[in-house]
């Protein structure tokens, strides 16, 4: 079981196209915030913002979806989200 350089192209182009820029801009990320407190208020502030923009993106999944999760049932995916919360929590 040998993989070729054309067995691994798709796989290669998802790491150069889509990982490799994430992981810059997490490093530098890093790099600025190293010195911050994390009391701050606009630390809190960016976190209270960027919760509310996942929580608006999981409402949005849960409540308006297309595709194949349109086809399961709107209860059921309420009930699937907050069993997640509750196991989470």
């Amino acid at each position: 079981m040998s993989a070729t350089l054309h067995d691994l192209g798709p796989v290669l182009a998802l790491i150069l196209v889509g990982f490799l820029p994430n992981e810059v801009w997490r490093v530098v990320g890093l790099m600025l915030v190293r010195g911050l407190d994390e009391k701050s208020q606009i630390i809190v502030w960016v976190r209270a913002v960027a919760t509310a923009m996942l929580a608006a993106v999981m409402a949005q999944l849960i409540l308006s979806s297309t595709g194949a999760l349109a086809t399961i049932p709107l209860p059921a995916r309420i009930g699937a989200a907050c069993l997640g919360f509750a196991r989470h929590s």
